[in-house]
């Protein structure tokens, strides 16, 4: 492997193909990066690959397309290499979804941004009635945070997102920006309080979260825009709420979730009410008609059945490998009446346990 010389250059640029080597334009000292595989085809694969599977060539690409690095120091750093690189350029946080695609070609970005090198980013801290994470803020450490910690549902989510490793590198904002249907967070910050603070070259704005999503991986955000901040307002006295995620093991995608936050009032009555559906939609799904069910009634038994046959008709699933539509529909309505069950009991001061379920084959 050749040395860079000590000196500035735009970018670090990883090939499939003769092995070029460069240096990031935010780092001083000298480094030397190259392609594990010099190969002349366009696919980057284990060398022994042809010998072991002559015929399935194809299937052993695991290296992504090229592309240019680039290490953002700041916000507004980053929102301007965004304007600067186009719109095939992304942004790259933990990088647990974008790195597998990539490894795939399922996408193939012509420059990266890196924003895990902007300070400030990663802190967690209650203000001004305000718990605020930084688009930075890993699963691992919201979990383990005391100032989350004054929001049961918060925690349920991040402790049992995928395995160890996804959580340890997992961010709050980058799950958020991939606005994946399958996704934990999406679900459980709707049932609160929540804003996006964003910055782009033009300044900084403030989004609410119900107004974030579009569509399947799909945001308000435009190119050259990127999360600095969530912001979730403390919930009122006598509230609480719970999250419930149904999958096969750790680190898969959940079969279907239920997030439900509700504050109870006089004589057990339900004040207010959030119900939002994960997993069974393009997006997380308000389920404002169950909402109403609860909303200034007594929470028995009749009221929730209905508020669950609500439910049912609120679901949008489709069939896939992991359930049919119907099972689907029966399995939130479970997620849902077992969640509002548990938020009840936490809203009276009662320790239950929530969170992510797994069941084998």
């Amino acid at each position: 492997m050749s040395q860079v010389p000590n000196a500035r250059v735009e970018a670090v640029y990883f090939s499939s193909a003769g092995g070029e080597t460069a240096v990031s334009s935010c780092l001083s000292a000298p480094i030397a990066i190259e392609c594990a595989r010099t190969t002349t085809n366009d696919f980057c694969r284990s060398p022994t690959a042809d010998t072991r599977h002559p015929k399935r060539q194809a299937e052993n690409i695991v290296y992504a397309h090229p592309f240019s690095y680039h290490r953002a120091g700041s916000l507004l750093e980053a929102s301007e290499l965004l304007q600067q690189l186009g719109e095939e350029a992304r942004l790259i946080a933990g990088g647990q979804s974008l790195i597998p695609l990539m490894k795939m070609r399922m996408v193939r970005p012509s420059a990266l941004v890196d924003i895990n090198f902007i300070p400030g980013l990663s802190e967690i801290r209650c203000s001004d009635g305000q718990l605020r994470f930084g688009a930075l803020a890993r699963h691992a450490d919201i979990e383990e945070s005391d100032a989350a910690s004054s929001i049961p549902i918060v925690q349920d989510c991040a402790a049992g997102i995928a395995d160890v490793q996804v959580r340890n590198q997992g961010t709050i904002g980058g799950s958020l920006a991939e606005a994946d249907p399958s996704g934990d967070w999406g679900a459980v910050l709707l049932t609160l309080e929540t804003s996006v603070r964003c910055s782009r070259p033009s300044g900084e704005r403030t989004i609410a979260l119900d107004d974030f999503f579009k569509d399947a991986y799909t945001t308000v955000l435009g190119h050259d825009e990127l999360i600095s901040e969530i912001i979730v307002k403390q919930p009122a006295k006598n509230s609480a709420g719970a999250y419930l995620a149904f999958k096969r093991s750790a680190p898969v995608y959940a079969t279907a979730s239920a997030a439900v936050q509700l504050t109870l009032g006089d004589s057990d009555t339900c004040k207010d009410v959030r119900i939002v559906l994960g997993c069974v939609g393009l997006t997380a799904i308000r389920a404002k008609e169950a909402e109403k069910t609860l909303r200034e009634k007594k929470l028995e038994k009749k009221r929730i059945d209905s508020a669950v046959e609500a439910v049912r008709a609120a679901a949008e699933p489709q069939d896939d490998m992991r359930g049919s539509a119907d099972y689907k529909r029966v399995l939130i309505a479970a997620l849902v009446k077992r969640a509002i069950g548990i938020a009840a009991r936490r809203a009276r001061g009662e320790q239950v346990e929530a969170g992510h379920e797994y069941v084998g084959r």
